[in-house]
């Protein structure tokens, strides 16, 4: 009877000792980036950002109750007061250009009164604002930026509590004796200031209405402007983990399979170029005629959908991109030529969208939503171009904050060139349209001023006597073109 031998056990139950403690299982990812989250309001708070969030919260109680003018973009530069001076000291210029692009799309309330390029420039500005103080760099990063901010803002609160309570601690006499100058000042301007206010009407003006009844929502708004001061300082010193999260390298896609879905649409956007170019040397007539279409119905087609079809092909760029075999000189030769050829003909399609879009203005004649309409397409040209010049030598690191920078210059762009002034001087100048709409000018703020004061009687009165024409209240609500307006009146 033979004795069946003992099977070893494997080496690493065998190392371990059997009186050792079971290993406790480790974090998660997501588990670990939350803790480090957290810990986040630790670091210490300068008393810079102490400082700017009084300054801003007071300065927000003041200012932000009146229509939005010079005093939110003074609101904001004593918001970026404190978070400045830190992207200077570790050279984040990039960052820095970013942060001013966004204080001088601020500064456009200050100047433009069009709603469509008021909403336009604080929303590119928010974003430019975001991307700058988490330093993002990766696409994910910049789309993922407005949750980060949030996610600051959560954790900003136990950050100025900690620093206020350690401060409170080191030095409470410096800190009894800055509150009781910052009372005594106020109280020192609200005296004399009453007192200037009623001897000179004019001096009057320039001072904010102050009414008690406006005091709960005067102290809620400084708060929220010291918080929101607080948290861009506290994003910029202490970024939480993921502001500049990087994708891991996603699986590369065999030739063959790449190749079909992106020559495909190579050929389908090339085949949308050629028709177009056949039409223009063919004669538009003939196109109109062989369609079944009056020169006013083609003008009013197409717009949207080639819009849409641009934005769709920077969307398929970056996912083909991203998926493209690279492995061999041929791989690459072949990514090139197909991500290239694609790229070439979406700017064939956004000439003729712009194209189409003239014929449409030349008939009807210059609206707001056609103005914007023609800024969204010529961004994403812009972008285009960009991602043709990554494409190059397929280096495209910079090219997310590329592409922000690039909605920043637009965004400005389309304030100088003041869209409701160019719709007025357009219709009054387009021989196809049968004299001005005159209840749709109207309706224009009062950016359209300097144009209409051009425009042959009687329109211009009729014009000048229906745009806005109110005065700012107060220097916090200044506007430019309102008060070209109403020294106009």
């Amino acid at each position: 009877m033979t004795s069946t031998p003992p099977v070893p056990e494997p080496a690493a139950a065998a190392a371990a000792p059997s009186w050792a403690p079971p290993r406790a299982p480790q974090p998660d990812r997501l588990t670990l980036a939350a803790r480090t989250f957290w810990q986040g309001y630790r670091a210490p708070v300068p008393a810079s950002v102490l400082a700017g969030a009084g300054v801003t919260g007071l300065l927000g109680a003041v200012v932000l109750t009146s229509r939005p003018g010079l005093g939110l973009v003074l609101l904001t530069i004593a918001g970026w007061a404190a978070a400045a001076p830190v992207l200077v000291h570790r050279r984040r210029w990039a960052d820095l250009a970013l942060a001013v692009g966004a204080v001088a799309l601020v500064a456009v309330v200050a100047v433009r009164d069009s709603p469509p390029v008021l909403v336009t420039a604080l929303l590119v500005a928010v974003v430019a604002a975001l991307v700058a103080a988490t330093g993002a760099r990766s696409p994910l990063a910049v789309l993922a930026s407005p949750l980060t901010g949030a996610a600051t803002a959560v954790r900003t609160l136990p950050w100025m509590t900690r620093g206020l309570v350690g401060r409170a601690h080191s030095s409470v006499r410096a800190l009894v004796g800055a509150a009781a100058a910052v009372a005594v000042a106020v109280g020192l301007a609200l005296v004399f200031g009453a007192l200037f206010a009623s001897a000179d009407p004019v001096f009057a003006r320039l001072l904010p209405h102050l009414d008690l009844a406006d005091a709960p929502a005067r102290i809620v708004l400084g708060l929220l402007a010291a918080g929101a001061a607080a948290a861009l300082a506290h994003l910029v010193t202490t970024p939480p983990p993921g502001a500049r999260f990087h994708r891991p390298p996603a699986r590369t896609a065999r030739l063959h399979e790449w190749l079909l879905p992106v020559l495909t649409l190579d050929a389908l956007v090339w085949a949308f170029v050629l028709v177009q170019v056949s039409g223009l040397l063919g004669g538009s007539a003939q196109l109109l005629a062989r369609a079944g279409l009056s020169y006013a119905e083609y003008a009013r087609q197409g717009f949207g959908q080639l819009l849409l079809a641009t934005a769709l092909t920077l969307l398929v760029v970056a996912v083909a991109a991203r998926r493209a075999p690279r492995a061999t000189a041929t791989h690459r030769l072949w990514t090139t030529v197909g991500l290239g050829l694609l790229c070439l003909g979406t700017l064939g399609v956004v000439a003729f969208a712009l194209r189409r879009m003239g014929l449409y203005v030349d008939a009807f004649g210059l609206t707001r939503l056609r103005v914007m309409a023609t800024w969204a397409e010529l961004v994403l040209g812009a972008g285009l171009l960009l991602v043709i010049a990554a494409g190059v030598r397929w280096r495209a690191g910079w090219l997310p904050r590329a592409l922000v920078g690039t909605l920043v210059v637009a965004a400005l762009g389309l304030a100088v060139w003041n869209p409701d002034a160019q719709i007025v001087r357009h219709n009054a100048t387009a021989t196809a349209l049968d004299g001005l709409d005159l209840p749709y000018l109207a309706e224009l703020s009062a950016d359209a001023v300097p144009a209409a004061r051009d425009l042959p009687e009687p329109d211009r009165s009729r014009l000048l006597t229906s745009l806005p024409h109110e005065a700012p209240d107060g220097w916090a609500a200044w506007n430019l073109s309102r008060a070209q307006a109403a020294a106009d009146s």
